[in-house]
């Protein structure tokens, strides 16, 4: 039996005396569409954060495809997308993925970054412009583009359709199953739980840092007798 993509177990995190992450354990499985849900400040990208060794944890354990999260290693197969995406000013959009390509050790195919762009409904003329004349939402697509050609087995999108119009967001959504149907395992912190219901085989619900649940969203909607994922979310949240 493989590895999950990734196993977090009692990790705890605080800054100062505010907790951040309370012995919270998730696992996540190779080949899965795991959406994190949760309202701002409830710890998700805490959780992301200390998944990939950008902060300390105070204790509790990290694998990612069997490695511990303090190895390089552990991060070779990862493409991570911040909630506060910010390109270099100074680069180009085909810089920027001349860059990126690089860093994932991808060799960069211009055709491919047309195609990827095409997809997420960004002009091509962008890969010639710096950066600093994105608008939010180019600057997104820019992000998601990268870590989409990245080819990497597991993606790690924080709110991944923040500035998108919904033109967007449904093309992003298209290009993520296609990612998930060749084999990828995505996760996606959200605060938009139709996405959740649409998209994610399963899914987790973050409150304080702590873990309130983890399942199918089918499950989460009849553990509250809920009639959709966001009755269930609320009533998930007024029972703490």
């Amino acid at each position: 039996m493989s590895a999950p993509a990734l196993h977090i177990s009692r990790l705890c995190k605080s800054y100062g005396k505010a907790v951040a992450l309370a012995d919270l354990s998730l696992d996540i499985a190779t080949g899965e569409f795991f959406g994190l849900v949760g309202a701002n400040g409830a710890g998700k990208t805490t959780l992301v954060k200390c998944a990939l060794d950008f902060c300390d944890i105070q204790s509790g354990s990290v694998e990612i495809f069997g490695i511990s999260h303090r190895e390089t290693a552990a991060r070779s197969r990862i493409a991570f997308l911040p909630e506060r995406f910010t390109p270099p000013h100074y680069l180009s959009g085909r810089d920027f993925l001349r860059y990126l390509a690089k860093l994932h050790r991808r060799p960069y195919h211009e055709g491919r970054a047309q195609a990827m762009l095409a997809a997420l409904e960004l002009d091509a003329a962008a890969l010639d412009k710096p950066a600093r004349a994105y608008s939010k939402g180019m600057t997104q697509k820019l992000g998601l583009a990268a870590c989409l050609l990245s080819d990497k087995d597991l993606l790690i999108l924080d709110e991944p359709t923040s500035g998108l119009d919904p033109k967007a967001r449904a093309l992003l959504k298209q290009e993520l199953r296609r990612q998930h149907e060749s084999g990828k395992t995505v996760l996606m912190t959200t605060h938009a739980l139709h996405d959740v219901g649409e998209m994610c085989g399963r899914m987790a619900v973050v409150d304080r840092g702590r873990l309130l649940f983890a399942g199918t969203p089918a499950e989460f909607i009849r553990r509250h007798g809920a009639a959709d994922l966001e009755q269930a979310y609320l009533a998930c949240v007024a029972a703490q």
